[in-house]
């Protein structure tokens, strides 16, 4: 006759779990509070009307954390192509992106860069900390798996959750953008787990790129920011529930 503890180890099959963080683990602010906050950075108060005319062009334009730019000007094409290699071309491309929208609030563009850079930008979802947290306290280990073009690790900390998470692959810092199977590999690498029983959880096809590096894979919906967007689904898969 089995013993009890046989199921649950043989539920866990699962040894760490790799997190997309942009749509997966946090979203970008509100677009209209993205813009009032960097243009009072700026010293200018924007009605409401008038900030969310300018967003809605600001995201058309292009928005780090937001969908594909409209179009990307010439100048801007090798910036764009590199900008989750490095910093420097993260930044061109998106404060570029930005210049193109004509707007009286001088420095603007600057401003709206640099709140991607400040935890305050940015909102966890509501399942990111107690999913985490249960798999910390499960021992199974996690990592932030993202394809970005600055440190990301600040977030974490202001956030308290810098501790709930054993390592950070950031694409900038390995030379490696998802969906290439080299980053998955790598975060694999960096927690001593095997990629056959590790997860990869995120949002979008590049996530999906971790199959490939034979990974198991989840890919959920992103949702608004602050709100629930189903993370809790990778306990079950971790065999935490």
């Amino acid at each position: 006759m089995p013993h009890a503890t046989e199921p649950a180890q043989s539920a866990r099959l699962v040894e760490a779990v790799l997190f997309d963080f942009h749509g997966t683990l946090a979203q970008v602010e509100d677009a209209v509070t993205w813009v009032v906050a960097a243009a009072a950075a700026c010293g200018a108060q924007l009605e409401r009307a008038k900030a969310t005319i300018l967003a809605d062009r600001l995201v058309t334009a292009g928005r780090a954390g937001g969908p594909l730019p409209y179009r990307v000007p010439p100048h801007l094409a090798e910036h764009w192509a590199d900008r989750d290699l490095y910093e420097h071309s993260h930044r061109a491309a998106y404060t570029g992106l930005a210049s193109t929208v004509q707007t009286d609030v001088v420095g603007l563009a600057e401003a709206l860069y640099a709140r991607l850079l400040v935890a305050d930008g940015w909102l966890p979802y509501a399942d990111t900390e107690p999913t985490l947290r249960t798999l910390h306290g499960a021992g199974i280990k996690v990592a932030v798996v993202s394809n970005v073009g600055f440190d990301i690790r600040p977030h974490f900390a202001h956030w308290g959750l810098d501790s709930l998470v054993d390592t950070f692959v950031l694409s900038y810092e390995v030379g490696r953008t998802k969906p290439d199977p080299a980053i998955f590999l790598r975060a694999c690498g960096l927690l001593g787990a095997d990629p056959d029983r590790t997860l990869m959880v995120g949002d979008s096809a590049a996530d999906a790129g971790a199959v490939q590096a034979g990974c198991a894979t989840l890919v959920l919906p992103a949702a608004e920011p602050g709100r629930s967007n189903g993370l809790g689904a990778s306990l079950a898969l971790a065999g935490c529930v």
